[in-house]
């Protein structure tokens, strides 16, 4: 009785088994899983400083962290795990702002290239660079007026 009991349970646990195991030739297809702002050398040296927090956000995109408590720092990260290897490749920027609201310096480990640049080591890559301010007789992006939608919306109260 307790024979026949178990020959019947036995194919239900080798099914149950199989199930979760993979033969080693048999791989399964992983994605690539890619997170936060992909920025490019053309989006970073379009930064200048006196550049208001619209226009950076138009240049950018919408930053992924905007901590109330560094009300004038923007960050933007990027992560990238690669599925067949597993590798995790990150990148993080950042924008300062002034009192104003303008943009005074950008940091992180995506940065305008310069000259001296291409004979830099590439491993060091986290560094800060400050954009200095506007030269002399310069005057800062104009702010662009609101349309007629825009102030209907704004009389309204939104």
């Amino acid at each position: 009785m307790m024979l026949s009991r178990l020959a019947r349970l036995l194919p239900f646990v080798l099914v149950l088994a199989g199930c979760s195991w993979v033969p080693r030739p048999v791989t399964e297809y992983k994605i690539d899983i890619q997170q936060g702002n992909v920025l490019t050398q053309d989006m970073v040296s379009q930064l200048r400083p006196g550049l208001t927090k619209d226009q950076v956000r138009f240049i950018l995109g919408t930053p992924v962290l905007m901590d109330m408590f560094h009300a004038n720092r923007w960050d933007y990260v990027y992560r990238l795990q690669k599925g067949s290897t597993g590798e995790v490749e990150m990148r993080q920027f950042s924008t300062y702002f002034d009192a104003s609201d303008r943009l005074i310096r950008v940091g992180g480990d995506v940065a305008a290239l310069q000259a001296s640049d291409l004979s830099a080591d590439p491993a060091s890559k986290m560094r800060e660079i400050d954009l200095g301010s506007a030269p002399e007789g310069a005057v800062a992006p104009p702010i662009e007026e609101k349309g007629f939608f825009g102030k209907l919306m704004e009389s309204v109260g939104f």
